[in-house]
């Protein structure tokens, strides 16, 4: 097994080092965040750092890399208070991968992209169409990580849209049977194929496959 310290990490060629430390932590959520500027110019971005907070009140979390440049999700959502989060999925992978590009804030990725906008109940951020799995999110607050001057934005979830064929008896969504992509490292996606369950557990219980 190959053994880095932490100086081995630090002088390692800078491309070869964001691989393997995005890639160490094992696989990571893939999303599309939809926002849309005060003067109306739509955004989407791809994101591999959502995280669950909490659910009561139902609240996700995502990173962002340092705002000392402009950050055309974070100037949409600080504004109007709202954005979306949108579940990739194989068909749309190559098209949102390509979010990661930094266009000026006039261009809409939905534009240079085969990504297309909708509309849902009046909500101000677009969704991304298409998506299995969509989130309505509400701004609440953020948190400066100051050992890297990223910054976690916390969200709630104001409104949850999800393909009625995914939802099984006991509310679990089944991403596997909607081809929901995850992300290795920061280039690499892949789609589970299989789910198996192990049920709550207590102490002293046999551990069933559901």
């Amino acid at each position: 097994m190959k053994h880095f310290n932490e100086t081995d990490i630090q002088n390692l060629d800078h491309l070869y080092k964001i691989n393997l430390i995005n890639s160490c932590s094992g696989y990571k959520s893939a999303n599309l965040i939809g926002s849309k500027s005060k003067v109306g110019i739509e955004n989407v971005a791809v994101f591999s750092s959502v995280v669950h907070i909490g659910s009561s009140p139902a609240m996700l979390g995502f990173f962002l890399r340092p705002t000392t440049v402009v950050r055309n999700t974070y100037e949409n959502l600080k504004s109007s208070g709202v954005y979306t989060i949108n579940h990739i999925h194989k068909g749309i992978r190559q098209d949102a991968h390509h979010t990661s590009a930094k266009y000026a804030s006039h261009i809409s990725e939905f534009n240079v992209t085969g990504l297309q906008s909708e509309y849902k109940n009046d909500f101000y951020a677009p969704f991304v169409n298409g998506c299995p799995i969509q989130l309505a999110m509400q701004y609440v607050e953020e948190y400066n990580i100051k050992a890297n001057n990223t910054t976690l934005v916390v969200g709630k979830i104001i409104g949850l849209y999800v393909n009625n064929e995914l939802i099984e008896e006991d509310g679990l969504i089944n991403l596997p049977k909607a081809e929901v992509a995850a992300i290795n490292g920061l280039d690499g996606y892949v789609i589970p194929k299989t789910k198996v369950r192990f049920g709550y557990q207590r102490p002293k219980q046999l551990i069933n496959e559901q």
